[in-house]
């Protein structure tokens, strides 16, 4: 399976858990940023790996384990919304 290269992929559509999109332009910023700084941070990591020699698909592997692998800090809040409300520290 061939993939896009990672400088042309698109943030997604960001929803709610209920499937209505987020519409705050702070929120949405915030969430693409950071969408585009984990974007270029795992695609720097991968090329290191296969110029490194690692398969391909044990590097891919590995990446998905990692996202796999996160945990939600603020279960049973609403939205994921830290416990008092605010932002979510960084």
């Amino acid at each position: 399976m061939k993939h896009k290269p990672a400088t042309n992929a698109k943030p997604p559509v960001w929803r709610q858990d209920d499937g209505a999109p987020v519409s705050c332009l702070e929120k949405l910023k915030v969430l693409n940023e950071n969408h585009a700084e984990i974007r270029q941070i795992t695609q720097d990591a991968f090329e290191d790996a296969l110029l490194m020699g690692c398969s391909e698909s044990q590097v891919r592997g590995a990446l998905h384990e990692l996202v796999d692998a996160l945990s939600n800090p603020y279960p049973g809040t609403a939205r994921g919304t830290p416990p008092g409300g605010g932002k979510p520290p960084r």
